[in-house]
């Protein structure tokens, strides 16, 4: 018997009520939260977590770039860059989950507001956070490896000459798309209770969406899939090459973030087939 079958029965009486609550949608503003040191211990776990992803994340790169230029054969390649970015991922989230919730990105953060799983204040300070901590991890970078740094790029994202800019929204978009559909299927309680007896931790399947967008999608953009990336990056390398295509990084993730967040909650959480309900028989009752 399917998802959707079980969901008629139960609304009518036929088979027990599920068995999970959905927490309560987020305060559209959240003023109280202010109040609280638990929110800006969130906030500052956000920075941190996004300064460890872009210190590690753009070190891997440069290290890579710089094996290239003395042995093509030498480095990590595409592979281990994808495998950075990726098990990063995977540890911050697993670490940051039970106090911020683990975004280290704006596209999630932005995509969970949609959602109404955080409210307006803790977006916006998220993002804050996470741009800062972007820039300061890559500043460590830069004042780490000077020479190599400015060298071979500062680790930016941009459009490859072999790709269009329509091609580059594409990845962006997909990509994104793909992981924050991810991080709402694997943190959804509702497959937390169906699926109870299967040891699956959030963080990873999260992480592997990571790994997966960064194979498809380096070749394009260098993969963006997180404003606070791109824009730390920029920041620090401050050349053209690093601005000419910001919006690309922040409109493109946005927008992929916005679809997931509709199709998780309107289609696969049933959203949409509610509100038709509550309309029909509202309209019926009339």
């Amino acid at each position: 018997m399917g998802d959707d079958e079980i969901e008629e029965m139960e609304q009518i009486g036929e088979v027990p009520k599920k068995d999970y609550h959905d927490p309560p949608p987020a305060p559209f503003f959240g003023l109280d939260e202010l109040k609280l040191w638990s929110f800006y211990r969130a906030i500052i776990a956000e920075f941190v977590a996004t300064l460890l992803f872009l210190y590690i994340g753009v070190l891997t790169i440069i290290g890579y770039a710089s094996h290239i230029g003395e042995d093509e054969c030498g480095g990590v390649g595409v592979l281990g860059i994808a495998w950075a970015f990726g098990v990063m991922i995977f540890i911050l989230v697993y670490c940051t989950a039970g106090i911020s919730g683990g975004h280290i990105n704006p596209a999630v953060t932005f995509g969970l507001f949609l959602a109404r799983k955080v409210s307006l204040p803790r977006a916006v300070l998220y993002i804050v956070a996470q741009c800062l901590g972007a820039t300061v991890g890559v500043a460590l970078v830069k004042a780490s490896q000077p020479t190599y740094y400015d060298q071979y790029g500062g680790g930016i994202n941009s459009v490859s000459d072999s790709f269009s800019k329509l091609d580059a929204y594409a990845a962006e978009i997909m990509g994104t798309f793909f992981l924050v559909y991810t991080v709402f299927s694997a943190t959804d309680p509702k497959r937390n209770a169906r699926d109870s007896h299967i040891p699956i931790l959030a963080p990873l399947p999260i992480g592997f969406a990571v790994f997966m967008v960064h194979l498809a999608t380096i070749p394009i953009t260098g993969t963006g899939i997180n404003p606070a990336r791109s824009f730390g990056a920029a920041v620090v390398y401050n050349k053209a090459k690093a601005w000419d295509d910001m919006g690309i990084f922040w409109f493109g993730p946005f927008i992929g973030a916005a679809f997931a967040a509709v199709y998780h909650q309107f289609v696969l959480r049933g959203g949409a087939a509610r509100a038709y309900g509550s309309i029909r028989s509202h309209t019926t009752s009339v």
